[in-house]
C-alpha cells in the first residue's frame, strides 16, 4: 500500500457515472432462495486523490430475487461534505468535523438501518436502493467516529464498535448498541498514543483491541497521516464484555500491523484465539509495504502470553467468515489472495480446524474482490455461497460471481453480468430479505 497513483489506473480507476440497470443477464443459474441485496462500498474519487484510502465513497449494489438479478445500481454516498469544495475537516477547538466524510469503507445493516462507514467519521445511513438518508449518530448519543468494522454478536444481536483518533485522551472508546439499535455503553480505552486502529475482534466473553505501531503523523507526505514507529511497540488488549468497567488487560507481542480480523473465539481452557491478516510493518517511510498473511494469535490470560503462529505464507486480504459465527469457533474462513507470489488472484477457503486450504482460480485477467458468505440453510458453517465482484479485464467490465462455498474449486454457480466496471474496493455485505 505504498503511496503511488495505482489507485487511479486499471481496475482501481474510478467510474464517473451512476448507473441503473434492470433484469441483468446471468450465466448459469442463480439459487432461487438467494433473495436480498449484495452491497459493497469502496473509494471512487471524483478528482485526483493522494491515496487509495481517501476517495469518495461509492456503493455498488445488486438485487437478487426468485432466481433473477433484478437490478444493479451504483451511487456515491452523499455526505454533508460531498458537494462542498473545501469542507471543514476540523472544528475551532481542534476536534474533527465528524460529518465531513467520504464514507468509503464498509456498508453494514443493524436494527433496520443500513450504514455506510469510514473510520474517521460518523456513519451515514443509506437505503437498499442506495439513496443517502443522512448522517446517523444514534439519536445524538454518539459524538465520536465509528470504526468501519463493527461486529454484530449473533447471540445477542448487539452491535459492538469503537471510535479512535481523538487528539486528546482517551484516544479510543468502545461502544455497544443493543439489538434495537440503542447506544447503551461507552467505555474509554487507555492507549499511550494516537495509532491507526482499523479493526478489532469480538468473542463471546471478550472484546480484543489491537494497539499497534502505526502512529499519527500529520506531516507525513502522501495523503495518509500515519507512519510506522520503531519505538511504539505492539500489544493486544482484552476487555470483558460482562465487566467493561474493569478496563483492558494488555499483552505484548512482536511489532506488526493488522488491517483486518478474520474472527476470534474463546476456548474451553480459558484462552482466546484470533485469526488475523498480519503485516510485518506498514507505512514505513522509504520501504515498500509487505504482503499480508494469515496468522493465529492465542492469548493465554493466566500465563500473560501471546503465541504467534503463521498459518500460510501466501498473501491474502479481506478475510470473511459465516457472520452467524462471529465471536464463536468458526471452522471456515475466506480470503482474497494470490495463488503464489506475483501469481493470479484467487478466492481461498481455509478449514481453520485442519489448516487445509482450497482455492477458486479465475480465468486469466479476472480479478476478484472481497467474498461474502451467504448461508444456504440454518446450519452455521454449513452450505452456502460466496458472492464477490470480479473484474473482467479482457472486457473491461465486472461481474457478480456466485460460488458454492463447499465446492469452491468448481465453476461458478452463476455469474451476473453488470453493465459496467466496479472499481477495486473494500467491504460489503449481503442483506437478506426479512
Amino acid at each position: 500500500m505504498a503511496t503511488t497513483d495505482f489507485h487511479l489506473k486499471g481496475h482501481y480507476a474510478p467510474v464517473h457515472d451512476e448507473l441503473t440497470a434492470f433484469d441483468l443477464p446471468v450465466t448459469g443459474a442463480l439459487p432461487p432462495d438467494l433473495s436480498g441485496w449484495y452491497l459493497r462500498n469502496g473509494p471512487n474519487p471524483r478528482q485526483d486523490s493522494a491515496h487509495w484510502f481517501t476517495g469518495d465513497g461509492m456503493v455498488h449494489g445488486v438485487r437478487l430475487e426468485n432466481g433473477r438479478a433484478a437490478w444493479y445500481r451504483n451511487r456515491w454516498v452523499r455526505t454533508e461534505s460531498f458537494d462542498v469544495p473545501n469542507p471543514v475537516l476540523y472544528n475551532a477547538d481542534g476536534s474533527r468535523n465528524l460529518r465531513s466524510s467520504v464514507a468509503n469503507t464498509h456498508v453494514v445493516n443493524h436494527a433496520g438501518r443500513t450504514l455506510a462507514l469510514v473510520e474517521s467519521s460518523l456513519p451515514y445511513e443509506i437505503t437498499t436502493e442506495l439513496d443517502t438518508v443522512g448522517v446517523y449518530d444514534f439519536d445524538g448519543k454518539l459524538a465520536d467516529a465509528m470504526t468501519a468494522h463493527p461486529k454484530i454478536c449473533p447471540e445477542t444481536g448487539e452491535l459492538h464498535f469503537f471510535g479512535y483518533g481523538s487528539i486528546t485522551a482517551p484516544h479510543v472508546s468502545y461502544y455497544r448498541a443493543n439489538a434495537a439499535g440503542e447506544l447503551v455503553l461507552r467505555q474509554p480505552i487507555d492507549v499511550p498514543g494516537l495509532t491507526m486502529m482499523h479493526d478489532f475482534a469480538l468473542t463471546r466473553q471478550h472484546v480484543v483491541f489491537f494497539d499497534l505501531p502505526v502512529v499519527f503523523d500529520h506531516g507525513t507526505d502522501g495523503g495518509m497521516p500515519y507512519r510506522w514507529s520503531d519505538t511504539y511497540g505492539a500489544r493486544l488488549g482484552l476487555l470483558s464484555r460482562d465487566r467493561p468497567e474493569d478496563g483492558v488487560r494488555w499483552f505484548e507481542l512482536d511489532p506488526c500491523y493488522v488491517f483486518h480480523t478474520l474472527n476470534a473465539h474463546d476456548t474451553a481452557d480459558g484462552r482466546i484465539v484470533a485469526h488475523v491478516v498480519r503485516y510485518e510493518h506498514m507505512f514505513r517511510p522509504g520501504v515498500p509495504d509487505p504482503k499480508g498473511a494469515l496468522w493465529r494469535w492465542t492469548i493465554d490470560p493466566r500465563a500473560g502470553t501471546v503465541a504467534e503462529d503463521l498459518l500460510d505464507d501466501r498473501d491474502g486480504e479481506f478475510p470473511r467468515i459465516d457472520d452467524r459465527l462471529a465471536g464463536l469457533d468458526a471452522r471456515f474462513g475466506h480470503v482474497t489472495g494470490r495463488q503464489r507470489a506475483d501469481g493470479p488472484l484467487v478466492l481461498r477457503r481455509y478449514d481453520l480446524h485442519t489448516n487445509v486450504a482450497r482455492e477458486h482460480l479465475f480465468p486469466e485477467g479476472h480479478l476478484p474482490g472481497e467474498a461474502v458468505f451467504v448461508p444456504a440453510d440454518d446450519r452455521p458453517d454449513g452450505a452456502g455461497w460466496l458472492l464477490a465482484y470480479v473484474y473482467d479485464g479482457p472486457n473491461d467490465r465486472s461481474d457478480l460471481v456466485v460460488l458454492d462455498a463447499q465446492d469452491i474449486e468448481a465453476d461458478p454457480v452463476a455469474t451476473v453480468h453488470l453493465p459496467g466496471r466496479v472499481p477495486a474496493g473494500f467491504h460489503g455485505n449481503w442483506l437478506p430479505d426479512a
